[in-house]
């Protein structure tokens, strides 16, 4: 029996288990068939990890490296599976995620003849990544792979390998040449220490220090830098708002957390922006520029570990370059106790006033349920070891409002993208990355239709080889495509368009129990909080089907918000009964805003 050859399939398998590769998503075809079979001869080391579909397959890749802090893979066959990834490796792009997909190509003898799936992904993936090549021989293979992802780890944005179905089955050289024309490379990449200079950072804390109204705006570059940013918030006297992307990385129980800022954020972190002197901008790219202070109401100073990203959204006075953590501790001994002049008094009122109005909001009667009171229930309940996916809709706006993470719990979503279905891969991926954590994903019903359900059957799949069973789905019902139906009203003046907003109905907590999940079904407000204390107690993961009111209003915190409310009370009285009840709620919103202001 001959020898069985070594093929750059093969090396493709051991370069993914050299960067130290855990799994890889994906979905199988003709194209990619070479490479799995090596994966299969490995021992499925990386495991693949099967999606319903090559788009959420990349967004579990992407899922993956946000929870892991490490580098998502995926795999994909040629033609439309690679045009499938596109959406993922957008987000990966737009959330600097670091991401290798591993992308089968036609024949070499074939490329740019229009044969069956002749794709030019060259130029197809050209914007999308921050490397994209075609392995064109043996030897070409190990220095492309190792090219991708090296360039992925260092600028956090996502690489393409293509992988001509030829190319894959041809022998690998054992050792590469040694001559001219042949790149011998090794799977090693570790960061570099990144900390500004010495007079960078006096003179940013000359501004911090001549401030008396000072504000942070953290985002998600401050990820191991928790404790810092609140020692320098501390000493400045500062509020602290974030990103969306920020979010969990700032502990929202303390007095001086404002919340998330912009149009889904919250009115103390709107009232922070807007009346502050002095900014400080610790790893956040928020393009959120009409929430940014006044362009020359205050001085400001950002640290960013990518240069590029310094000065990108407001006018900084300096820039500094560098890690939030090492930097943040650098600036901290530099930095003088400002004079109490009220401002720190000033930001916890606001923040207790923001606390009082959101409560109020949930408290709003709606028709069956507020969803805003549904979140908010999830608060007190919410596991200190869960891990969080949120998906993109009216249900970004109540986690961003309502939902206070325990220090600790991740939430990721698809932010700069938003791309809608990406809760249900995410969570996935939160979970195969450490399935002894229960995970929570937050759902709105269209996006449960685009992407959720079929990804349902994964979990179904899956779960009972999980350390704890607990995925809870929360499905926020209410048959509307309910954030592009307020965009219309408060962008356009424009009433709900039924045909292009309406969703058809669908049994989410029957289904569940269906593939042999747990469906929990709740419209009564009085019901909410024990169905979560069901869903958290359950052996087996949950679909909990919230049945809410499509016409709660997304009101922008004020006085964005105020400055919306004539257009969205002329598209409101077009709307018919829906309408008045939502111009009802809108109004109401309104006026507690005006009393707590």
């Amino acid at each position: 029996m001959t020898e069985r050859q070594h093929l750059v399939a093969d090396l493709v398998v051991e370069r993914l288990q050299a960067w130290g590769v855990e799994r890889v998503f994906g979905y199988s075809g003709e194209g990619i068939s070479t490479t799995l079979g090596a994966m299969r001869r490995a021992g499925n080391r990386p495991a693949f990890v099967q999606a319903r579909h090559e788009e959420n397959a990349t967004l579990m890749a992407v899922g993956h490296a946000k929870y892991t802090g490490g580098l998502g893979v995926v795999m994909s066959t040629e033609g439309p599976g690679a045009i499938h990834l596109l959406n993922g490796l957008y987000d990966a792009k737009l959330d600097n995620v670091p991401l290798v997909a591993v992308v089968a190509h036609q024949m070499r003898t074939v490329i740019g003849s229009g044969y069956q799936r002749d794709v030019d992904l060259q130029t197809l993936y050209s914007d999308a990544t921050a490397y994209v090549q075609t392995v064109l021989a043996p030897e070409h293979a190990p220095m492309v792979l190792d090219r991708a992802f090296r360039t992925a780890l260092a600028s956090r944005q996502p690489c393409a390998v293509l992988l001509p179905h030829d190319v894959q089955k041809l022998p690998m050289p054992d050792p590469l040449p040694h001559e001219h024309g042949v790149v011998v490379t090794a799977p090693q990449w570790r960061p570099a220490r990144a900390r500004p200079g010495e007079e960078d950072l006096r003179q940013a804390a000359e501004v911090l220090n001549a401030g008396r109204k000072v504000a942070l705006l953290v985002g998600q570059g401050a990820r191991h830098a928790r404790e810092q940013v609140e020692a320098v918030a501390d000493r400045l006297g500062a509020g602290v708002a974030t990103s969306l992307l920020g979010k969990p990385w700032v502990d929202e129980r303390r007095p001086t957390s404002a919340g998330v800022m912009g149009i889904l954020g919250t009115t103390a972190a709107a009232h922070l922006m807007s009346s502050c002197d002095t900014l400080l901008i610790v790893g956040s790219n928020d393009p959120w520029v009409e929430f940014y202070p006044e362009p020359g109401q205050a001085r400001a100073v950002q640290i960013d570990v990518n240069t590029g990203n310094l000065g990108n959204w407001y006018p900084v006075d300096v820039g500094l370059p560098g890690d939030a953590a090492e930097t943040l501790g650098a600036l901290l001994p530099l930095l003088h106790q400002p004079d109490d002049d009220g401002w720190h008094d000033e930001v916890v009122d606001r923040v207790a006033r923001w606390r009082t109005l959101a409560a109020q909001r949930a408290a709003l009667p709606a028709e069956p349920l507020n969803p805003e009171l549904v979140v908010q229930e999830l608060t007190p309940r919410l596991p200190a070891d869960a891990q969080v996916s949120v998906d993109v809709g009216t249900v970004t706006y109540w986690y961003a409002r309502h939902l206070v993470l325990p220090p600790g719990v991740q939430a990721h979503l698809s932010s700069t993208l938003a791309s809608m279905g990406s809760a249900m891969p995410y969570g996935i991926a939160a979970k195969l990355a450490a399935p002894d954590r229960p995970v929570v994903a937050l759902v709105g019903d269209g996006a449960m239709q685009m992407n959720g359900i079929a990804e349902l059957i994964t979990v179904a799949d899956r779960w009972q080889d999980w350390a704890d069973p607990r995925f809870v789905v929360l499905v926020l019902r209410n048959q509307d495509l309910a954030e592009v139906t307020w965009e219309q009203r408060q962008m356009e003046g424009d009433p709900r368009f039924v045909p292009s907003q309406r969703l058809p109905a669908f049994p989410y907590a029957g289904y569940a129990d269906l593939l042999g999940l747990r469906g929990l079904h709740v419209e009564d407000p009085a019901d909410v909080g024990s169905a979560w204390d069901a869903a958290f107690a359950a052996d087996r993961p949950v679909v909990l089907e919230a049945v809410v009111d499509a016409e709660v209003p997304l009101l922008p915190p004020f006085p964005a918000g105020e400055q919306k409310l004539e257009q969205m009370q002329r598209a409101l009285a077009q709307d018919g009964p829906a309408g008045e009840r939502a111009l009802h709620l809108l109004e109401e919103q309104a006026r507690q805003e005006r009393e707590l202001a």
